[in-house]
């Protein structure tokens, strides 16, 4: 439905079968049986007898451009499951999804050229917005002085954060073709003056110094405990003296809304190659054995299991 418009071709109000099937260039029966199942997963509804309208999911599918350019991309992820059984014996990677995401395996990600992570950063940055809101709301970015986002990507997040909090210094850093495009996007948002970019590498340079809050923000999942551990150390030496770090991703959360997530993240990251989705509790170990303390755990109002951690 997305690849077809359909959502858009309702925007102004219901549409006949007929005209649905002009549109999407389909067969009258064929494109039938898609709006069903649309209506079924409540994107759109029946208005009559053979006409469509758009419906409560669909309505909020429309206005998230980030979401819909998720599900584009996840054709990457069905390519992998097409022989589900060979992507677990071989244990993950080596598929379209890894081929997308250069820097998981790559031996320098440093290096990667522009090409190779502007699809990636570009996607990265347009599902920021449909988060970002959770995550300054469920923590005070006010009381901090400077803002360094680590992974920050092309600046999305510290774009939200500045608005947010008018009086924090921000820095991003990310590998140097990343920043390059970061140094774009925070220009075009009249932030050059306030925010600095710095490229390198976080598995083997060390990070800038002097921040009293240091974001990790859809990091953690995507890295295998060795990495990830190397990353927490780094940012601890890099933090000034009583900083806080705040981590914020999909967890892996019992009950309810978050099984299905669950499901998704572990399945999505086996395609990878690389992370996890781990439970509060396993990241509270990963940053015990990097020397923080005082860590707590606070749910977000995201329907994407994201949660929460602050660390000092």
């Amino acid at each position: 439905m997305v690849d077809l418009g359909l959502l858009e071709a309702m925007a102004q109000g219901p549409r006949s079968l007929a005209d649905l099937a002009r549109h999407a260039a389909a067969p009258e029966p064929a494109l039938e049986r898609l709006l069903v199942a649309g209506v079924g997963l409540g994107l759109i509804s029946r208005a009559g007898e053979t006409d469509f309208a758009l419906g409560p999911q669909g309505a909020a599918l429309l206005g998230n451009a980030g979401l819909r350019d998720m599900i584009v991309h996840h054709r990457q992820l069905y390519q992998d499951l097409i022989d589900p059984v060979g992507l677990v014996r071989r244990g993950g990677g080596q598929g379209d999804l890894a081929r997308y995401w250069a820097y998981a395996r790559s031996a320098a990600p440093d290096a990667a050229p522009a090409d190779a992570v502007a699809d990636y950063s570009a996607l990265m940055a347009a599902s920021v917005p449909s988060f970002a809101r959770d995550v300054l709301d469920a923590y005070p970015f006010r009381r901090h002085r400077r803002l360094l986002d680590v992974g920050g990507g092309e600046g999305a997040f510290l774009i939200a954060a500045a608005a947010a909090a008018p009086k924090l210094e921000l820095a991003l850093f990310d590998l140097p073709a990343v920043v390059e495009r970061a140094r774009s996007r925070l220009a075009a948002a009249g932030l050059s003056h306030r925010a600095q970019v710095q490229g390198g590498d976080f598995g083997k340079d060390e990070l800038p110094q002097g921040a009293d809050l240091i974001t990790l923000v859809r990091i953690v999942h995507d890295h295998d405990d060795p990495a990830v551990l190397t990353l927490l150390r780094a940012i601890r030496r890099a933090l000034a003296p009583g900083g806080r770090l705040v981590i914020a991703e999909p967890m892996s959360l019992s009950g309810g809304r978050d099984r299905v997530a669950d499901v998704y993240f572990a399945m999505y990251l086996l395609a990878m190659g690389h992370g996890r989705a781990r439970s509060p509790a396993e990241i509270t170990a990963l940053l015990t054995a990097a020397g923080f303390r005082d860590i707590s755990f606070r749910r977000t109002a995201s329907l994407l299991s994201l949660g929460l951690i602050v660390a000092r």
